[in-house]
């Protein structure tokens, strides 16, 4: 009888608590280039140079931990206001990355995908984006999406003209547009939707970045400028992305609830 009545008050073990879902698609703001060249007494351009090995850490990071897209903001159409000389080297700088990257990008999976007006390039510029497009295509480890020219107002009128000139010509009718099929014109169509995302460099805003598509993404600002950004910082920004509760219009309450 003890025997029956201490087994029958023997305490369950607790289940361990699920770990916390990873970002799938995670666009970062790569700033902070210029500052940390110049406190080093180096001209900015060297900071653009030297942010090439976070690209690098980054791309490895993602592999990694199961991210499946990583966006990164690398020209904006609003850069090319810059001075001359800087534009021109991160031009420069695109072609090396290009020749230097897309093999080993290749060999470990990874598809290459330049979203932006790439028409505002040069001729041969355009020409490697769509060999190095073409030859990453079929890579599933992770798909790279280099934002170049790129702004997201512009984007967001992109897909309008698109659809636009759909409804002119009458394969779609005005009563069947809604966010999902206006979302398949923007230049992150095929992609999850965005996560996480990061600014770099102390600055807290979008910049013109993936308006539309940062509706409800998490934003995560860091003051590490750009060269210095590596794996365990990246950790860190995803390590907070686990702890948020993500309500999408819902209360708090729901989403406990909904999860329960």
């Amino acid at each position: 009888m003890i025997g029956k009545l201490f087994n029958a008050t023997k305490p369950t073990e607790a289940k361990a608590p699920a770990e916390a879902a990873g970002p799938k698609h995670v666009a970062i703001i790569m700033d902070g280039n210029g500052r940390w060249a110049q406190k080093k007494g180096k001209i900015r351009t060297f900071g653009h140079k030297a942010g090439v090995d976070s690209v690098r850490a980054v791309v490895r990071f993602a592999r990694q931990n199961n991210i499946e897209s990583l966006t990164l903001f690398a020209f904006s159409s609003e850069n090319w206001k810059r001075p001359e000389e800087e534009v021109s080297v991160l031009m420069e700088l695109f072609n090396l990355v290009l020749n230097s990257e897309a093999k080993k990008l290749n060999k470990n999976g990874v598809r290459l995908k330049v979203i932006g007006d790439v028409n505002g390039f040069d001729a041969k510029l355009v020409e490697k984006i769509h060999k190095v497009e073409e030859m990453t295509k079929d890579n599933s480890e992770l798909v790279l999406n280099i934002a170049a020219n790129y702004g997201g107002r512009w984007d967001i009128v992109n897909a309008a003209k698109q659809l636009a000139a759909q409804v002119k010509t009458g394969e779609v009718k005005e009563a069947d547009i809604n966010e999902e099929l206006f979302n398949s014109f923007t230049s992150t169509a095929e992609l999850p939707e965005l996560d996480l995302l990061i600014r770099t460099g102390g600055e807290h805003r979008i910049s013109n970045f993936l308006l539309w598509q940062c509706a409800y993404a998490e934003l995560y600002f860091t003051d590490v400028l750009w060269p210095d950004f590596n794996e365990d910082v990246f950790q860190q920004a995803v390590d907070d992305f686990k702890v948020r509760q993500r309500r999408f219009g819902l209360t708090g309450e729901q989403v406990v609830k909904a999860d329960g």
